[in-house]
């Protein structure tokens, strides 16, 4: 495990302390679990990305063509 030293703002601070009060964890697992959260979301924006860069609309329209044209289920009507 890594050392990081961090300046915040005092106020930034004081908000996380009391989160992580709130949470019944410390604020380091607190700031650790946030950056995870944002790794994972940055991540996945990027796994997404080459994604869409494959995309094939002749496929998509391919396997939209197999969906059944039936009426939507009441439970599933907006």
């Amino acid at each position: 495990m890594s050392t990081l030293s961090l300046r915040l703002p005092n106020s930034l601070h004081n908000q996380i302390g009391i989160l992580a009060k709130r949470d019944g964890v410390s604020i380091n697992q607190l700031i650790a679990s946030a950056v995870a959260e944002k790794v994972a979301a940055l991540s996945t924006e990027e796994y997404l990305a080459g994604r869409a860069k494959r995309a094939d609309r002749d496929h998509y329209n391919a396997a939209l063509a197999k969906v059944p044209d039936v009426e939507t289920a009441p439970e599933d009507a907006l």
